[in-house]
């Protein structure tokens, strides 16, 4: 079922339960309570080769079609490692700060199910490739307010292993399965018990995403399947330090951050319900189901000595060589915190704008995004810069114009914002060229906009001729062969039509001398009067606001000034 349609379908069933939505701020804590949660993430690695046989990597091609006889496990075939597997495991290792092991091993995890041919999958229990990692998270991360500026997570151990069939389920009882998938390569990021609140693990989950993007170790994020979690919840009461940690419950493959947070809040609230009536809490492994209000039982919680681990006798240990480690580690892109600082202290970018940016196309709208500014700057601040234009403007000033249009207008072109002729997603390329709309044009458009040459209006429009192949001869020509140009109004019709929008707004006026805060919305309604009544195409939105603050301080004042000095 497509995403959003299960997003849908979970807001009906919570009506239809008479569930009344919380604020997520007032969820996090239950008085008395500590909650205490573990991660292990299981994402499938950006790698060509499954991890013991050579057929390809594949999950959108027909069915079965890449099935090598290791992966059916037919009588006789042997698991033979793909050296290419762990270069993107390696470089998620590195990326969460872990040491990594020279010589790891792999074992075996026995259970018995459709979607795993041989009885068994192949991990890494007991001597993993990596362990002792962490990633910090901070405020501007979207953590709970009760962790303050930050916390470090602390990751236990990183491991290779198999992932299993897909389970495709049909009309009654049957079930279909495709084996491409089986053998694939996965990592198992498993953390320590360290997070106490729902909001702190989505988004431990968020920057986990985008670090694993970043760093192009994954394939694709939870929505799109190539990433899925397993969470740990245990509670305790907080009147006695020298309790230990509660008895822990796993809820399996939760496919949404936001199924993740809804997740441990009603298992949070159940453990606690049970423990106050006087019942104890058992380890299980739980399921959660979009659109529910509470986990159901699967099974009683698996122990070591259920899944009867053993060292897989037909693989030799991997050895993994210090130049390998060093070249990579070396290798590794500007980490997710670098660049989000650089965006938002240098460039002026809001945290929400940065983080967007970085995520968006695998990291190359970013790099589309800097093509496009550094662009700008040297038309703005060189030779092309006309003689009544400020000198040397801020890197801020249109660079926070550029992220605006890379992020949200080039977005609504692909949406159905743009109507009909919305036909298709932006192409990007790993260096940040984008295939509808070159860098270049947009510059030059966000040039023209910039120095309010042309109005967002025009600007928006030719954005859509561009990115439908429309444009000939370049947008300052068609600019030109248009008489698109912005001719603005007097500074005395400005006054004017800010005069014609006041009057009979008394009450209004009133507002504005009585209020204890500023009612900016009153102050653009008056703006949105002026406008209609001049040539919109004429008037800029900005210099309107200006005139039109400046004209209702006049009128305050004037009211509020003794009659003899007025």
């Amino acid at each position: 079922m497509p995403l959003r349609k299960q997003l849908k379908e979970e807001a009906r069933s919570a009506k239809r339960q008479g569930n009344k939505k919380q604020s997520k701020s007032n969820v996090q804590t239950v008085d008395g309570w500590e909650l205490t949660v573990g991660v292990e993430i299981h994402a499938q690695l950006n790698a060509p080769r499954k991890l013991f046989s050579s057929a390809t990597t594949s999950f959108n091609d027909e069915p079965n079609s890449h099935v090598a006889i290791f992966d059916a496990s037919l009588p006789g075939s042997q698991p033979l490692f793909q050296k290419e597997t762990l270069i993107p495991a390696l470089r998620a290792a590195l990326a969460l700060g872990c040491d990594i092991q020279c010589a790891s091993r792999f074992d075996r995890k026995h259970y018995f199910w459709w979607d795993q041919p041989s009885g068994y999958q192949i991990t890494q229990y007991y001597e993993p490739f990596a362990r002792n990692g962490h990633i910090q998270l901070s405020a501007r991360d979207g953590i709970a307010m009760e962790d303050g500026d930050g916390i470090t997570v602390g990751i236990k151990q990183v491991q290779l292993e198999q992932d299993t069939a897909k389970t495709i389920s049909q009309a009654g009882n049957a079930h279909w399965l495709d084996l491409n998938r089986v053998g694939a390569p996965l990592i198992e990021i498993i953390t320590e018990p360290s997070m106490h609140y729902p909001r702190t693990v989505a988004a431990f989950l968020r920057k986990m995403q985008l670090l694993l993007s970043t760093i192009d170790a994954c394939v694709s994020g939870m929505e799109a399947g190539g990433l899925r979690a397993d969470v740990n919840v245990s509670v305790r009461r907080v009147d006695d330090p020298s309790q230990g940690l509660g008895t822990r419950t796993e809820i399996k493959n939760l496919s949404t951050i936001k199924a993740v947070e809804d997740a441990i809040i009603a298992e949070r609230d159940r453990q606690i319900r049970e423990l106050e009536s006087g019942g104890t809490i058992v380890g299980e492994t739980r399921g959660w189901t979009l659109g529910s209000a509470e986990t159901h039982r699967l099974r009683g919680k698996e122990g070591e000595v259920d899944y009867r681990y053993m060292p897989d006798p037909d693989i030799p240990p991997l050895v993994i060589a210090e130049d390998l480690i060093r070249h990579l580690r070396r290798s590794l892109p500007v980490s997710p915190d670098n660049e989000l600082d650089t965006l938002v202290h240098v460039y002026g970018l809001t945290p929400k704008d940065a983080s967007s940016l970085i995520v968006l196309n695998n990291g190359a709208r970013v790099q589309y995004f800097y093509k496009v500014v550094h662009s700008l700057e040297d038309k703005i601040r060189g030779k092309h810069l006309p003689q009544d234009a400020v000198a040397r403007p801020a890197l801020r000033d249109y660079a926070t114009l550029a992220a605006n249009w890379v992020i949200h207008e080039l977005g609504r072109l692909t949406t159905y914002k743009a109507g009909p002729l919305a036909f298709a997603e932006l192409t990007f390329t790993s260096s940040g060229d984008c295939v509808q709309l070159p860098d270049s044009e947009l510059c030059e458009l966000l040039y023209h906009l910039y120095l309010r040459q042309i109005t967002g209006k025009v600007a928006k429009e030719l954005l859509l001729s561009i990115y439908l192949n429309e444009i000939q001869g370049g947008v300052t020509a068609t600019i030109e062969t248009n008489n698109l140009w912005f001719q603005e109004i007097s500074h005395d019709e400005y006054w004017q039509f800010a005069k014609e929008a006041i009057e009979g707004e008394d009450r209004i006026l009133r507002e504005f001398r009585e209020g204890k805060r500023f009612p900016q919305g009153k102050l653009m309604y008056l703006v949105g009067k002026m406008m209609k009544s001049g040539p919109t195409e004429r008037i800029d939105p900005v210099t309107a606001e200006g005139v039109m603050r400046a004209l209702v301080a006049t009128r305050c004042d004037a009211t509020s000034r003794p009659e003899t000095e007025r």
